[in-house]
């Protein structure tokens, strides 16, 4: 299963680095996209909206107002699932993800990871 963590950062105190380290300490597979290149473990942080293949969940740590600009890129995806971790919660997005028959969650990622329900 492959994740796409939003709001990426190579800041090790910020819950969306925590998140990518877990995840890989969990065996996922893990693409990122944050506001500054750079790296998080062996992660590459991209800037742009690439378009990734086979992506099962999006976990997202940006803010409803930065979360419009990828409204339609997430949609574009198909992922399983999408996780709006605490601080994310969106219900204007949460309608989107519906009516394209896209799961939603309002969850802490490392909390699913931690109680092995990812």
């Amino acid at each position: 299963m492959k994740t796409l963590v939003i709001g990426a950062t190579t800041n090790k105190e910020r819950y969306a680095y925590k998140a990518i380290h877990n995840l890989v300490g969990k065996s996922h597979q893990v693409v990122a996209i944050g506001a500054s290149k750079g790296m998080a473990l062996d992660i590459t942080i991209e800037t742009e909206k690439i378009p990734f293949k086979g992506i099962d969940t999006v976990t997202l740590y940006i803010n409803p107002k930065v979360q419009r600009e990828y409204y339609d890129y997430v949609i574009s995806l198909q992922p399983r699932r999408v996780i709006f971790n605490p601080g994310t919660e969106n219900p204007e997005f949460y309608t989107l993800l519906e009516e394209n028959n896209i799961q939603y969650e309002v969850a802490c990622t490392l909390v699913l990871l931690a109680t092995n329900q990812y």
